[in-house]
């Protein structure tokens, strides 16, 4: 009986650290969620795999590789992750378990001046197990709840976690309560290093990452604008051209109307008023760039018969860039264009776009009409089209811009509508 009931707790907490680990590649690799089949094929596996280890007996060394590997296989199988990032983060999850297992079971052992805590076949240490797991299950539930967390707290707070732990194994060769050997302390300690050399090597990779999908950013800004700069310069020179026109247009509606010729005054200001319209339906922000964007694709939702609605309360002199503004706003509309224009009713079709400031925060919100719900795949939603490449920058992209003013992009569904929200934080430019 006992040895059924350390059976089922091996098992058991096996799952759990399996399951987190998937969890945690799901976020930190922004990779898509098991479905219900492959999480069962995960699970039978874990529990088949813990069953084998545990009645062999093998000792806690060969579960770390066998665990890891099967963390990989499921990770890169059913989540779309990459091998290589899957490995590296399997590796470091492992021997993290690993050593604040030990740690929890050695200060157990310090505090009740007892070594049982070591012994998982014992009360004691199914007791130091559990609390470990336990804990694996609290740290899950809180990234759950808060899924808003930045890659750049979330990498604070694994350093500190770690250092933490580096401190902790230092002062256990301190202590004179319980007898540990210099080699066990040794090697966990270069453990800890390791581990912090993990971490810090883990950022750089992903900030890497995050410089050259801004590098690529600015480079298809740059393109855009020197291919739209006549557009926008076009504008200006209407408007140019009208104020300087101004009397001539007044002599020449005075003269049509002293001599009674209504019609022609009519049909002479219909004239005027389509260049003049054009410019008061502009959407200003103070960003020439933006302003362009944000127009081009009312022009593009006219085109499509999509009704196109943009209210904008825009903050002026920011930190915010035009590069990221534009990698932002220009994601949500294009994947709302592509989503809108499939409505098979014209009547139907709509974006909406608001752009709102509260406090030090900027809210880009962009909603839309579907006919089919959209598919996120590998954490990008997936385009339609049959050419290669997300639509437009890509959802990946625009969180890249919005986590740079630790920001986020939330997407839902309510109904048959289809929300994209970006929060930014911006600070204020004194002007000289």
């Amino acid at each position: 009986m006992t040895n059924l009931f350390f059976l089922f707790s091996s098992i058991a907490a096996g799952c759990i650290r399996v399951g987190v680990c998937l969890f945690l590649v799901c976020r930190i690799l922004s990779t898509k969620k098991q479905s219900r089949n492959y999480a069962m094929v995960s699970l039978v596996g874990v529990v088949a795999l813990s069953a084998v280890l545990s009645i062999i007996e093998l000792p806690d060394f060969y579960r770390v590789p066998f665990e890891t590997i099967w963390i990989v296989v499921c990770a890169s199988r059913f989540q779309g992750a990459d091998t290589r990032l899957g490995l590296f983060i399997g590796i470091c999850y492992e021997i993290a378990v690993s050593f604040f297992q030990f740690l929890i079971a050695a200060w157990l052992g310090v505090l009740f001046h007892s070594p049982a805590f070591f012994d998982d076949g014992t009360a004691n240490g199914q007791l130091a197990v559990w609390l470990l797991h336990l804990l694996l299950l609290t740290l899950s539930l809180y990234l759950w709840k808060h899924s808003n967390i930045t890659r750049k707290k979330a990498f604070h707070y694994a350093y500190i976690l770690v250092v933490t732990g580096f401190i902790a194994v230092v002062t256990l060769s301190q202590q004179t309560i319980l007898p540990l050997a210099d080699d066990t302390l040794y090697m966990w300690t270069i453990l800890a290093v390791i581990l912090m050399m993990f971490v810090l090597v883990f950022n750089m990779n992903r900030q890497y990452e995050v410089e050259k999908e801004l590098a690529r950013l600015k480079s298809e800004q740059a393109e855009l604008l020197e291919r739209d700069y006549h557009t926008l310069n076009h504008a200006y020179a209407i408007n140019a051209k009208l104020f300087h026109d101004f009397h001539n247009h007044i002599g020449a509606l005075r003269q049509l109307l002293s001599r009674g010729k209504l019609e022609e005054a009519v049909q002479y200001l219909d004239e005027l008023q389509s260049p003049v319209q054009e410019i008061t339906d502009t959407v200003w922000t103070g960003d020439e760039t933006v302003d362009y964007l944000i127009n081009s694709k009312a022009q593009a939702a006219e085109s499509n018969h999509i009704r196109y609605q943009a209210q904008i309360e825009f903050p002026r002199h920011t930190n915010l860039k035009s590069a990221d503004l534009c990698a932002i706003v220009g994601n949500l509309l294009d994947n709302a264009m592509e989503a809108a224009r499939q409505v098979p009713e014209k009547e139907e079709r709509f974006i909406l776009l608001t752009i709102r400031r509260i406090h030090h925060m900027l809210v880009i919100k962009v909603e839309n009409s579907f006919a089919v719900p959209p598919i996120i795949q590998d954490g990008a939603l997936k385009t339609s089209k049959e050419e290669n490449g997300l639509h437009g920058w890509g959802l990946k992209s625009a969180q890249t811009a919005a986590e740079k003013y630790d920001g986020t992009v939330q997407t839902s569904c309510n109904g048959n509508t289809f929300r994209a929200v970006a929060t930014l934080s911006y600070q204020g430019i004194p002007m000289s």
